[in-house]
């Protein structure tokens, strides 16, 4: 049973003083879209009779199916604490439906919600925890993005090397305030680079704290003076941001993943998840690491991993498994970023696993030490292969896995990988400053 109903709702607006109501809903790609409309509508929002033009929305509808509904899912009602106090701003998470009242199956939330469905036809619950990474940049002085820093602090480093240290406690306060609980955070590698984690939960419910968390990250990093950025890697030279995706498993509330008589706790779906994970990993890279940007991170040399293996104690390979067990066992996927769309990343995790558990699929041997330094005989011997090294190359692989093209679906997929190679030819035409740097003098 969900925690509010249509007249919690209207009543909650109302004691509290909600002037406007975000209905918020995401693209294909991850970006975050809305309607907003004053608590005088709110009641016909709430009977599902709010319209916008899907046609508008990149990789959503074509002109001639254009109408499209937004269902407001009650149970995400949150007030915006940033707002005025006098005419509050709250925001209502939506599905997106078509006019004769069917789920648009373009919607990355439903792509998830169907995935979900099918997990829960075999007696499991997919719970998320991820670990976002992101920057907080200096502004110009028309209060536009640099890649400017001008603290030099490291992994844990605090005040006053740590110059960001005031704007993370804000940020804490804010989606604490919002009903996160938030576990931990700190400064990460990279001058002005950050981390905040939250607490796990379903996958739904996290996806949908994943666009809220980046929504206030950048909220209130402006108001501060700062722009933060979820790009993989903005900065040349230095580490970039990841999102680490934690999963697990459960059934009547306990782990499955857990199995104390196992060497490494895993139980034998933990490892069947992790051979599905392991077959389809190279489709799954183009959702998780969507942009050319996204490549720039995956290189050697910089803690994101570059080689498809796994571990239970070293800590740079695709996939960990931490070292915190029994009811906090979980498998730990090292290599998506933050620019994904998270609906969609968890759907295609979630789907691989799956397979891998209705096929009884194996991952390769436990590797515990650097895989960079072996040699190709030893690489070969433990069956280790390399993520993808290209956006490009990541799209290629999505389009020939028929399990994750039958989970976004025929049509969306096919949006999905035209519009990331439009992305791609357009990259690849640019001059880039390099070239001038290197060409322009000697040839």
């Amino acid at each position: 049973m969900g925690k509010y109903t249509k007249k919690d709702i209207l009543r909650l607006v109302e004691e509290e003083d909600v002037e406007f109501i975000r209905l918020q809903f995401t693209d294909l790609f991850g970006n975050l879209k809305n309607v907003a409309i004053t608590s005088s509508q709110l009641e016909k929002a709430l009977d599902n009779k709010c319209m916008f033009d899907g046609s508008s929305i990149d990789g959503f509808a074509r002109m001639e199916e254009s109408d499209m509904y937004l269902y407001p899912d009650l149970d995400t009602l949150a007030i915006f604490p940033w707002r005025p106090q006098q005419g509050k701003v709250a925001r209502l998470i939506c599905d997106v439906y078509r006019p004769d009242r069917t789920p648009f199956e373009g919607d990355p939330r439903y792509i998830l919600k169907k995935v979900l469905g099918q997990a829960a036809d075999m007696g499991y619950r997919f719970d998320v925890g991820p670990e976002c990474e992101f920057f907080l940049f200096h502004t110009d002085d028309d209060g536009l993005p640099t890649t400017i820093t001008r603290e030099r602090a490291g992994y844990f480093d605090l005040g006053p090397m740590d110059l960001g240290e005031n704007v993370r406690r804000d940020i804490v306060l804010t989606l604490e305030e919002m009903g996160f609980e938030v576990e931990s955070s700190h400064h990460e590698m990279a001058p002005g680079q950050h981390e905040i984690d939250f607490r796990y939960d379903d996958a739904l419910n996290t996806a949908d704290n994943i666009m809220t968390f980046k929504l206030a990250v950048k909220t209130i990093a402006r108001r501060c003076g700062l722009h933060a950025t979820f790009m993989p890697k903005p900065k040349f030279g230095v580490n970039g941001s990841g999102m680490h995706t934690n999963m697990s498993l459960a059934r009547d509330g306990r782990n499955l993943f857990r199995d104390d008589a196992d060497e490494n706790g895993l139980s034998q779906e933990a490892y069947y998840f992790m051979g599905g994970i392991f077959r389809h990993i190279k489709g799954i890279t183009a959702i998780t690491n969507p942009i050319v940007n996204s490549y720039k991170r995956l290189v050697p040399g910089y803690e994101a991993p570059v080689d498809i293996a796994w571990s239970a104690k070293y800590r740079k390979l695709m996939i960990r498994i931490p070292e915190e067990r029994e009811e906090n066992t979980r498998i730990e996927l090292r290599s998506p970023d933050p620019s994904c769309n998270p609906y969609l990343a968890l759907a295609v995790c979630l789907a691989a696993g799956l397979d891998g558990i209705r096929n009884r699929l194996l991952p390769p041997a436990c590797v515990d030490r650097s895989v960079t330094a072996m040699t190709k005989e030893e690489r070969k011997e433990l069956h280790v292969d390399s993520l993808p090294g290209s956006l490009l190359e990541a799209l290629e692989e999505l389009g020939q896995d028929s399990l994750l093209m039958g989970v976004l679906g025929e049509r969306t997929g096919q949006n999905y990988i035209l519009a990331k190679k439009e992305e791609w030819t357009q990259y690849c035409s640019q001059v880039t400053d390099w070239e001038i740097e290197n060409y322009l003098y000697r040839i």
